[in-house]
């Protein structure tokens, strides 16, 4: 059964200025090696978009990726190239949001 992985961010510096315009570019920088380098097993789709609408309630960042199966997730949570991701955007993260469910 395949899975989707939906994860959203805040990021830290206030929207508009410099630190937050380099903070979304750094997250998003981040994520898109992991779709680009092919190496995680079980990855079928990674997107990642940032926001543009700048409500008061939108995340700054969104990503949307598809697996073969809850053990690919699995995989891809632990797998160095994510972990290296994670640590990358460590300290520019202010809160994050996560949804996993199931689809055909």
């Amino acid at each position: 059964m395949k899975v989707r992985h939906i994860v959203m961010w805040d990021v830290a510096g206030t929207r508009g200025s410099p630190e937050h315009a380099a903070n979304l570019a750094t997250l998003k920088q981040a994520f898109e090696t992991l779709a680009d380098s092919g190496a995680i097993p079980g990855l079928l789709k990674l997107e990642i978009g940032i926001d543009y609408s700048a409500v008061d309630y939108a995340c700054d960042v969104v990503l949307l990726s598809e697996f073969e199966s809850p053990e690919a997730l699995a995989v891809y949570q632990q797998h160095p190239a994510h972990m290296a991701a994670k640590q990358q955007i460590g300290e520019i993260r202010v809160a994050r949001h996560q949804v996993d469910y199931y689809f055909n």
